[in-house]
């Protein structure tokens, strides 16, 4: 399998899908491919992002690439913030003014369920393929943990006493929505038959 370019300077990121995909294939960072272009992201669902910083990539370098999307979605705020999780207090994209804002909303609110979900958009010999991935959980009242990144602090996937910063990179890993995504990723391309 030939390089893939990931749509992403993020090093988190880069680790988490480079250890699920095992040697398979190298992951090129968009620095190492020797993109420096700020790739735009304006479309109001993950899938339109996803799909619109791979079709960038491919349109631009013809490169073999994938992108994702995250957002967490908050059942008592519809959904919110979604496609906006990054941005969701400005687009400083300050992650501790976005937990604080996600917090201060659900303040006092008893319902707490929320799911992380990974949208993969790969573009493979021209052709486009998306993978999802889902982990369920609740909203804690405050933070706890030190690693992670995001809004780690404050989740704490179904089945775990722990949120996501306390879990250690294999422990997250194992349950993450990027995690799964990657998997459904990793088994397509396992069994991929490049084009001639």
């Amino acid at each position: 399998m030939k390089d893939l370019v990931f749509s992403t300077n993020n090093q988190h990121k880069v680790e988490e899908v480079q250890q699920k995909l095992q040697g398979l294939c190298q992951i090129r960072t968009l620095k190492e491919f020797g993109c420096t272009d700020d790739i735009p992201e304006d479309h109001d669902t993950l899938e339109g992002n996803a799909s619109q910083k791979s079709h960038y990539l491919f349109d631009k370098y013809g490169c073999n690439c994938f992108s994702d999307d995250t957002g967490l979605e908050v059942e008592a705020l519809n959904g919110e913030p979604g496609v906006y999780s990054a941005r969701y207090a400005g687009e400083a994209k300050d992650p501790e003014a976005n937990m604080n804002k996600l917090l201060q909303k659900l303040e006092g609110n008893n319902n707490r369920k929320a799911r992380f979900r990974t949208v993969i958009s790969l573009i493979i010999d021209g052709e486009e393929h998306f993978f999802e991935g889902i982990v369920n959980g609740k909203i804690l009242t405050k933070r706890h943990g030190e690693k992670g990144f995001g809004y780690d602090p404050i989740f704490q996937p179904d089945g775990y006493d722990r949120s996501f910063a306390e879990l250690s990179m294999d422990e997250k890993n194992a349950i993450s929505h990027r995690g799964r995504a990657v998997e459904k990723l990793f088994a397509f391309l396992k069994d991929y038959t490049p084009k001639k």
